[in-house]
């Protein structure tokens, strides 16, 4: 009886460490980034400094889905005029609008038990479009301080920009397409 109660216990903690496990993204570690092009000259670079979202899990097959809101008004060229420019009319217009962009996907290209890539769907000045987003890392560990699961990703793809209604600049010869960064990290819910 003995055996069969170990041997239960044991099934019963495989089933669990199975289960797919929800995550609250760490608004503190999590940067969404971007570039873009400047006239063919150079490339800006900016990042959102306010996001949240969830991240669900399973570990054991790769499988989950992904929930990024990210904030436009803490947008962050690291210049306030270009982001008081990015926040006016003559870009996102956040004036009477919600600030808010997202990101949507599942884990997809499973390879050796890790996803390699997020197919989903961007969220951006109202207007939502299908993107696919490489994932470059994805590294789950017991986080030191919270004893909890403690993941982090680095995913990265483009879209244009136009597709969101977002031209500005096209006259003066600026190109539509924008690199997508998220790095994230989310620590499992209790």
């Amino acid at each position: 009886m003995k055996r069969l109660s170990a041997i239960l216990a044991l099934l019963a903690a495989a089933i669990a460490q199975a289960a797919p496990v929800n995550y609250e993204i760490d608004p503190t570690h999590t940067y969404p980034s971007f570039e873009a092009d400047h006239m063919g000259l150079s490339v800006w670079r900016g990042k959102l400094n306010k996001s949240a979202g969830n991240i669900i899990y399973d570990k054991a097959d790769g499988s989950g889905s992904v929930d990024v809101q990210m904030d436009l008004a803490s947008i962050d060229f690291g210049l306030e005029a270009m982001n008081a420019w990015a926040r006016g009319k003559d870009f996102f217009d956040l004036a009477g609008k919600p600030p808010a962009a997202s990101f949507k996907g599942r884990f997809d290209g499973v390879t050796g038990g890790v996803p390699t890539r997020l197919v989903g769907e961007l969220t951006l000045n109202g207007r939502t479009r299908p993107v696919t987003l490489a994932l470059h890392q994805l590294k789950c560990m017991p986080h030191p301080m919270l004893k909890r699961d403690w993941c982090g990703a680095d995913a990265s793809g483009s879209f244009n920009r136009e597709d969101f209604g977002l031209a500005a600049g096209k006259d003066y010869g600026f190109k539509m397409d924008v690199g997508l960064r998220i790095q994230v990290e989310a620590v499992a819910k209790e």
